[in-house]
């Protein structure tokens, strides 16, 4: 099932028919079973028609996030090793990310607040002060707050490549700035883990020209999901759950980078499209 959530603080469970659910989101997504209660709590929640919400058009869905923080997975995939290898050789940081990529312990890093994260056609930003950036589409989970998986959505971990280029500690300010992530359009919960034969998809839009296309299935990740959510768990609380990017395996060349205006569409079977048009921090 698809859940969204809308800016007036209602939720719609979608594709079992338009409901409206009148509960705190925190309070919703974060709990054992969440397909089960959603699907136990059909009867008591307020049906409306299709014309009443429409999805196609309507611009009241927000990003799918109360108030959990969003965490983000690094060089969980061969290419992120090689991209990541590439853009710091000349700084000699290289070595790092082949060390991570083959260590027992992931790189996680904490990636945004809430009021950070761009929503479903809302804007992200690059910095001003990078010259080298590119979107990274990303399977991400929500886990609540006993560290079990309960769903799953679309996210972009905005990146500022030639920042990170320069020195592997730089990466704070290669990630975390304003609309830096983006997640959408919907939390998708699903009776049992996702597929990892699911295919992730990316494009980037100049106009009408397109930039960049690929796919990837999430299979050829290095790491498993509950691996991942395992090691961010271990030492920190979540009182009402979070949501982690697990990592890209599409990455533009090297002489391509992101330019205002673009369009970037992240599509992942069964969960569905997010897209974002690029911008700066004014």
């Amino acid at each position: 099932m698809h859940l969204y959530k809308t800016r007036k603080g209602n939720m719609l469970a979608y594709d079992l028919g338009h409901y409206v659910i009148g509960m705190d989101w925190d309070t919703l997504i974060n709990r054992d079973d969440l397909h089960r209660y959603i699907l136990g709590s059909l009867g008591a929640m307020k049906k409306i028609s299709k014309d009443d919400f429409d999805l196609a058009t309507t611009k009241d869905v927000s990003a799918p996030i109360g108030t959990q923080e969003v965490w983000a997975a690094g060089v969980t995939y061969l290419r992120s090793r090689n991209a990541r290898m590439e853009e710091a050789q000349d700084t000699g940081g290289a070595d790092c990310y082949q060390k991570v990529y083959e260590a027992e312990r992931p790189e996680l890093f904490f990636k945004s607040v809430a009021h950070r994260v761009a929503a479903d056609r809302e804007e992200v930003y690059i910095r001003n002060d990078s010259s080298w950036n590119v979107p990274e589409p990303e399977l991400t989970l929500y886990i609540n707050s006993k560290g079990t998986i309960q769903a799953y959505t679309i996210g972009n971990d905005m990146s500022s490549r030639s920042i990170e280029g320069e020195n592997p500690l730089y990466l704070p300010q290669a990630k975390v700035y304003e609309r830096s992530a983006a997640l959408g359009p919907c939390l998708y919960i699903p009776p049992k883990p996702i597929s990892l034969e699911t295919m992730i998809h990316l494009e980037i839009h100049r106009g009408d020209k397109m930039m960049f296309k690929d796919s990837t299935p999430v299979s050829r990740m290095k790491r498993s999901l509950t691996e991942l959510a395992a090691y961010l768990f271990r030492e920190c609380d979540f009182p009402v759950g979070c949501f982690l990017m697990t990592g890209t395996c599409l990455v533009p060349p090297n002489d391509f980078t992101l330019q205002k205006k673009d369009r970037v569409e992240i599509r992942i079977e069964g969960i569905g499209t997010l897209t974002n048009t690029v911008s700066g921090k004014p």
